[in-house]
């Protein structure tokens, strides 16, 4: 970075004007604090944005993918995976006071900061009580990057475990594209009919993916 002037060079322009006005690159190469031979940490932090298909992309990229960028060791690896993770838990907040959720957007704006960019397909499911407070959120299964095994039993299993009245289930897209599949209807359909059995409401079924959702409540696909 010696080719920019100083008051232009991320860590005093951050001083200068203040976090907001810097690029994706310039916040990764804070991050990564310096870079190699020949390249600096601006050069690196382009590098790497590069290889991830830009920021969201490196929200869902691997440390063994990190590693394939030149200049990125396991160490550096590990250190832009946790920074990341830690942005994530920021978006998420404090979960102590039990949410309660009103609405599907209400439950998106809570999962997505969490779920929304996995590498992974995870299923997961919410547990929530009587005035649709959240008691719990557990991940039941976690796939590749394209698919997930889910189970009637493993949802109300843990529902039933939890003393929970109804359920939201979600799972995220890896592609980034949140548009539900015709497994994805059929497995809903199927919950609903297990949930009428053990007394416990299927409220909705999220898809998640990338700062995105469709509620399958929303689009009129559940048939409660």
């Amino acid at each position: 970075m010696k080719a920019l002037a100083r008051p232009d060079r991320p860590r005093e322009k951050l001083e200068r004007v203040g976090v907001a006005a810097l690029g994706d690159n310039e916040l990764l190469a804070l991050v990564l604090g310096r870079g190699r031979a020949g390249r600096d940490a601006l050069a690196l932090a382009n590098d790497v944005l590069a290889a991830a298909d830009g920021l969201l992309g490196l929200a869902r990229t691997s440390v063994a993918a990190l590693r394939g960028v030149r200049g990125i060791g396991p160490a550096r690896a590990a250190q832009l995976v946790a920074a990341v993770e830690l942005g994530r838990r920021t978006l998420v907040g404090d979960r102590s006071g039990r949410p309660r959720f009103a609405s599907p957007r209400d439950v998106a704006a809570y999962l997505l900061p969490q779920y929304g960019a996995r590498p992974v397909e995870q299923f997961g499911v919410m547990l929530l009580d009587t005035r649709r407070r959240l008691l719990r959120t557990t991940i039941l299964s976690v796939g590749t990057v394209d698919a997930s095994v889910v189970q009637p039993r493993d949802v109300f299993r843990e529902a039933v475990l939890g003393a929970a009245h109804a359920v939201i289930v979600f799972h995220n897209h890896p592609s980034g594209d949140p548009t539900p599949s015709r497994e994805d209807v059929l497995v809903t359909a199927r919950l609903i009919d297990a949930g009428r059995v053990v007394g416990v409401d299927v409220l909705d079924h999220l898809i998640l993916a990338d700062g995105r959702y469709v509620s399958l409540q929303e689009q009129g696909a559940l048939k409660c």
